[in-house]
């Protein structure tokens, strides 16, 4: 049951954070491993956004989807992704955006298992560094986004 925690603080504002992360269909562009992804369903109701959608994962010879609720709480600034389908026993992931004083604290939480043993012994590695690596990956999606510094301004109170 492999999980990973990560706090990592970057120079944008919470809301610019959010933003990107809550915008899933780029992430095959720059997320690693995310080979497509696309949205089956969005509604939103009372400032929430609920998503549902498919991530097909790759590495090697190994292709994979699976299917999640994503819930975007842009007051809260937090995203919660439920497994709903595919080759997991269960997938939980949050992502919660913090202010600090420059910039901001980007949280990010994920516990999963695999149904397979065979799978999760021939990708639980690769997903564990993979994991690692998503918060680089949307900081540096940040600087391109957003510009090497941020923008200022962006934050609210």
């Amino acid at each position: 049951m492999p999980k990973f925690n990560t706090v990592r603080r970057v120079a944008f504002t919470p809301e610019q954070m959010f933003a990107l992360v809550a915008d899933v269909e780029k992430y095959p562009q720059f997320v690693p491993m995310c080979e497509s992804l696309t949205v089956r369903s969005r509604k939103e109701r009372d400032g929430v956004a609920v998503l549902v959608a498919d991530m097909a994962v790759g590495y090697k010879q190994i292709r994979e989807t699976f299917t999640s609720q994503v819930v975007l709480k842009p007051d809260d600034l937090r995203i919660d992704v439920k497994y709903l389908d595919g080759p997991f026993k269960y997938l939980r992931n949050v992502w919660q955006f913090d202010p600090a004083a420059d910039g901001c604290d980007v949280r990010f939480e994920i516990d999963y298992e695999f149904k397979s043993r065979i799978l999760g012994a021939m990708m639980g590695a690769v997903f564990d560094r993979a994991f690692r690596m998503f918060s680089g990956a949307f900081e540096e999606r940040a600087k391109q986004v957003y510009g090497p510094r941020p923008s200022g301004g962006g934050a609210s109170a």
